[in-house]
């Protein structure tokens, strides 16, 4: 474990893990750029050289070591022999529910990392870091899909979860009661839709087919 290490020890990737969280911290009153990391830094007993070097492409790469911390820490909140007393609708909103219990003390980081994830210039990134969240929330819920199943499956939970983290970031009621009632009624959605798409499915499967009966009459079965 990282924590382990003295800073000397630490690779860049290391680095980058343990001032992400320290990083958010200070974002939320200094934004993400060299305040924050420096003091960061300075509170993990790492050289500002070190750190300048590990977040060298600047506010996007802070952002996302704090997203892969919080990614972690998510997962580490509900290990697989609890997610597997779940059903999935349960799964997940429970991965959503743990992922934003992680990001409400930071808040206004989140805001502020929103905000520069939004530029034009960012808009990759920002696709990038959604869809690795989503896809480790599916992973920790169980799906291998591999077909199109996992592109829409996760395409709808990136919908879900971006707008619920809206309503999530200027939620006061008590608990975030808000946010879990608004993620319920997303969550509800996404399985009806994919009760749905099961169902028309199984229709489908044994409906007759115009371009294969046509084609056997061309090349008739011996």
């Amino acid at each position: 474990m990282t924590e382990d290490l003295t800073p000397d020890d630490l690779t860049l990737d290391e680095v980058r893990a343990r001032l992400a969280p320290a990083i958010a911290a200070n974002a939320a009153f200094d934004g993400w750029g060299d305040t924050a990391r420096d003091l960061a830094a300075e509170q993990q007993g790492i050289d500002r050289d070190v750190a300048r070097l590990a977040f060298g492409e600047g506010a996007v790469a802070m952002i996302d070591a704090w997203f892969a911390h919080v990614d972690a820490e998510m997962a580490a909140a509900l290990p697989p022999a609890t997610l597997a007393t779940m059903k999935i609708r349960q799964r997940i909103t429970a991965l959503v529910e743990a992922r934003l219990a992680v990001l409400a003390p930071e808040r206004e980081a989140l805001r502020r990392a929103r905000a520069i994830l939004a530029l034009p210039v960012n808009v990759a990134a920002a696709a990038r870091l959604g869809w690795r969240s989503v896809d480790a929330m599916w992973r920790l819920a169980g799906d291998t899909a591999t077909d199109y199943n996992h592109y829409t499956k996760r395409a709808m939970l990136l919908a879900v979860y971006a707008a619920t983290t809206t309503v999530f970031l200027d939620d006061d009621s008590e608990e975030q009661a808000d946010t879990r009632a608004f993620l319920a009624r997303r969550i509800d959605g996404i399985m009806r839709f994919e009760k749905a798409k099961a169902q028309f499915t199984r229709r489908t499967q044994h409906r007759p087919s115009l371009s294969r009966f046509v084609g056997r009459l061309r090349y008739p079965v011996v």
